[in-house]
């Protein structure tokens, strides 16, 4: 028996002989082709080049190309598992010619592989042409020697396919095998051809128009050649079954499921390890190209497929999660051809044990609440819509999975209904929106988030690619189009633009097209926290809804966003480490820039806390431990340690963001809950420098740090600014601090020789201690009252005490005049103080030099005025306050 894996490599090693180049296949999300949600095809990779917007790899090129079909126009999840040939996944064999071979080159190819390499009886061969392609029913009966009757003309789309309304299109030849007549069906066009007898292999697409909007076709200047095997179809041949389900690969995986369960592959419950074996390779593939269980888009199908075959799995009466434990035969069977199941493999089992661990909760509440619904119900009946929309919205049991679980009691849901209840509900929710008094969302982008769904944020693995226009706003209103000067925001159906959200700012960069658009994404915002909407300004051309356009994120800013980001949660977990478990977010920013960091904490960093937070988190940068993230439900997230970031809001299933090294406790360093985009590892992160450290708000301290380049830019600059002031007072830099406070030392001394002058001076000069001011009675109370000139207004309270000493009862008051304006102190003896207040005294001096206020305590106080003339008007005004 050939195995499914010689197939492939024969086939591949077949079309090298013949000068093709061997292209790995793509991986199933298309991010060339925004119209499709996987890749569906072999030529799906190719399609840019069959467009003339790539230059092709080679003139001839061959792969076994990965392909899902679980959604959109190419759905083939319902059938899985009752038919012989619908598969979720499965491979395509494809040899491409671009504008190099056409029509004779490939029947050859075709027919001399088919029949000379692979041995399959010519008589079992039979072939379709396009109606009116004369040429092709001329090569098969040159090449093959087919006779007449079996090479049959189709007059139908079936055998002319075009890549869309417009474009590259030409006619098709099939190729089908005759199973034998022991099998009902007929030959492909007559009455019975939807039978199992004749089952295509091939299709050989001979792309040589080009289609125009009006329906006309032009020849291609250079013809070309797609053509597409489904592996599965022809193992089956080759290895002499009629049911794909029957070949090797499926056998080991299948088998695999009967060895996990206990249960035989027999009556009812071969199709339920029929979907187990195709799901679990559709779902595997998926997150070895990256594709993660959620609730929007590609993640969404995911979990759909995943879901179904964990359902089939609780039929076969699997007591414990069964999918996970299958990965390894899988592994084993297509792990050779398909490397990135191996490397995904720890992943891929982590993803399907917990989704299949939830789901089980789901199910059994689910199928209880369903039960009782449908108790008393008979085959033939109709579980009403409320109630199936009730068993989704209140407790997430799918509606498919409704269906699912009633089809083999015969009873059928009423999905009128249930589309009536979900409408009823998205209008409630829209009211209560409206009343919420949100004014930073439009309700603009309630309508479009309702007629097109959530974004599709592509932007963890990659920071370009392609996105269909589903929406443009300009000045607050949707429009068609946008032309070169416009500002506008365009949404899409994908996007690797991230929005800003989380603290973490939006990005920038482009969207063009072929066609001549070329705009600046200026932000990215995240109306409603599930549109991903870019604010563009269109520099030349134009840009319509429906426009497949071109997204490419200014990836230099990016790497510094991921970085700053990245440092947050380092910086969260070595605060928390430093400082203690109260210390939690309360805010971030996180820029290309800087990054912002907020947190509960009662008092200032000292500066050897602040050194221990930085010296923590480098350590784990230098360590370069690659940062991880894995989908979880927030309650496990939690569990397990997660912190939650603050302003965050969670759905069912939140980002769980690993990084650092692992301790003795086996977490790492910092685990936490995040959405935002990261670096690959520690390392990329280069450095980090906190440049600040200050308060918010009661409780609340903020710090501000740079990384990488900004960081060590800081740096130099400050070292810079260190040889500079090293030079000015003629240091080492590294002698600068002790320099720095000799000379301050010596400026105090100075300083204090100066103001000794200076009061000396304003005293009168000379040796010896200056004449004592004038002492005289004011309504029985001693006061001393004296003007000075050009005394510093810090010297008045020695000469108070010196006056207060020399009274022993009394009061004393002091005008010191500079520079035009005047200053005021008052001094009473403590014997007085409960009379006589210096604030009083001061304020009335105060109000006489111009001025307001003074202040003090009552036995001193102090204040000044404007007007220094009125020096003596103020003395006068201190002795009419004592005189009553």
């Amino acid at each position: 028996m050939t195995s499914t894996n010689d197939i492939r490599r024969s086939f591949l090693d077949f079309f090298g002989g013949q000068d093709h180049v061997q292209v790995q296949s793509a991986p199933l999300v298309p991010y060339n082709d925004p119209t499709l949600m996987f890749v569906n095809a072999g030529m799906v990779p190719f399609k840019n080049v069959f467009t003339g917007l790539e230059t092709p790899p080679a003139p001839r090129a061959a792969s076994s190309q990965k392909c899902v079909r679980a959604g959109g126009k190419h759905n083939d999840l319902d059938n899985v598992g009752y038919t012989a040939r619908h598969h979720t996944f499965f491979e395509m064999l494809g040899n491409f010619s671009f504008g190099d071979y056409f029509k004779e080159q490939a029947i050859l190819n075709a027919w001399t592989l088919l029949t000379r390499e692979w041995g399959l009886p010519a008589d079992r061969l039979t072939a379709t042409v396009y109606h009116d392609d004369d040429e092709a029913f001329d090569l098969w009966r040159k090449i093959a020697g087919l006779p007449e009757e079996r090479i049959i003309r189709i007059a139908t789309s079936d055998n002319f396919w075009s890549m869309g309304e417009t474009g590259p299109c030409g006619p098709c030849s099939e190729i089908f095998y005759d199973h034998g007549d022991h099998i009902p069906g007929g030959p492909p066009g007559s009455p019975d051809e939807d039978g199992d007898r004749f089952i295509e292999i091939w299709n050989l697409v001979f792309m040589q128009f080009d289609q125009s909007a009006d329906g006309t076709r032009r020849a291609l200047p250079s013809p070309s050649i797609d053509t597409g095997m489904g592996l599965e179809r022809i193992a089956a041949v080759m290895q002499g079954v009629h049911d794909n389900y029957d070949t090797d690969t499926f056998k080991a995986l299948i088998a695999a499921s009967q060895s996990h369960t206990g249960v035989p592959v027999t009556g009812e419950n071969a199709s339920s390890h029929r979907v187990i074996a195709d799901h679990l390779r559709s779902t595997s593939f998926l997150m070895a190209d990256g594709v993660l269980p959620s609730n929007e888009g590609r993640g969404y199908v995911l979990r759909r497929i995943m879901r179904r075959a964990m359902r089939h799995a609780h039929l076969l009466g699997a007591a414990e999660p069964l999918m996970h434990r299958l990965v390894p035969a899988l592994v084993t069977e297509m792990g050779q051809a398909y490397p990135e199941l191996q490397r995904g493999q720890a992943l891929i089992e982590e993803v399907l044990l917990r989704e299949e661990t939830q789901f089980r909760r789901t199910l059994d509440k689910g199928l209880k609440l369903l039960d009782e619904a449908t108790g008393d119900m008979a085959s033939g009946g109709e579980l009403d819509g409320e109630t199936a929309f009730k068993l989704y919205d209140t407790f997430g049991f799918p509606y498919d999975l409704t269906e699912d679980a009633l089809r083999a009691r015969g009873i059928s849901v009423d999905r009128a209904g249930f589309d009536g209840a979900m409408q009823r509900q998205k209008i409630a929710a829209r009211a209560a929106w409206k009343g919420s008094g949100d004014a930073a969302s439009g309700e603009i982008w309630f309508d479009i988030a309702e007629r097109e769904g959530a974004s599709e944020f592509t932007g963890y693995t990659s920071t370009s690619g392609e996105g269909r226009v589903v929406a443009i706003v300009k000045e607050g209103a949707e429009v068609e189009c946008a032309r070169a000067g416009d500002n506008v925001v365009v949404l899409t159906n994908q996007t690797p633009f991230y929005g800003e959200s989380g603290g973490q700012t939006g990005d920038r960069g482009t969207i063009t097209t072929p066609a001549g658009l070329h705009g600046l994404v200026t932000e990215t915002s995240k109306p409603l926290g599930r549109l991903h909407a870019h604010h563009l300004h269109i520099e030349t051309g134009t840009v319509s809804i429906g426009d497949n356009v071109q997204l490419e994120v200014d990836t230099a800013r990016r790497s510094q966003i991921r970085a700053n980001h990245s440092a947050t949660h380092l910086l969260h977990a070595a605060l928390r480490n430093q400082l203690g478990a109260h210390v939690t977010q309360k805010g971030s920013l996180v820029a290309e820039d800087r990054l912002r960091f907020d947190f509960s904490h009662p008092r200032p960093l000292s500066a050897s806390e602040i050194a221990a937070v930085e010296a923590e988190v480098n350590a784990e940068i230098l360590a370069n431990e690659p940062v991880s993230t894995r989908l979880m439900s927030p309650d496990d997230a939690v569990e397990a340690g997660a912190l939650a970031l603050f302003g965050e809001k969670y759905g069912d299933e939140v980002r769980v963001l690993s990084m650092g090294r692992k301790g003795s406790h086996g977490t790492n360093y910092s685990v936490e809950l995040c959405g935002g985009t990261h670096v690959r590892a520690t390392g990329d992160i280069g450095l980090f420098r906190i440049v600040s450290e200050s308060a918010v708000s009661s409780g609340v301290r903020r710090i501000e740090a740079l990384t990488g380049n900004a960081a060590r830019n800081w740096l130099v600059a400050r070292e810079e600014a260190l040889k500079e002031a090293a030079s000015v007072i003629r240091a080492a830099p590294e002698d600068v601090p002790s320099r720095i406070g000799a000379l301050l030392e010596e400026r105090k001394r100075l300083e204090k020789e100066l103001a000794e002058a200076r009061r000396a001076l304003a005293l009168g000069g000379g040796s010896g201690a200056p004449a004592p001011a004038a002492d005289e009675d004011v309504d029985g109370v001693a006061f001393s009252g004296q003007i000075l000139e050009g005394l510093d207004p810090k010297e008045l309270r020695p000469l108070l005490d010196e006056a207060k000493a020399r009274l022993g009862s009394g009061v004393a008051a002091i005008v010191a005049v500079n520079d035009g304006k005047a200053s005021i102190a008052a001094a009473v003896t403590d014997d007085l103080t409960e009379r006589l207040s210096a604030v009083d005294l001061v304020r009335a001096g105060v109000e006489a030099l111009g001025g307001k206020g003074g202040g003090g305590r009552p036995d001193m106080a102090q204040g000044g005025g404007p007007d220094g003339t009125k020096a003596a008007d103020a003395i006068e005004a201190v002795k009419a306050v004592l005189a009553g």
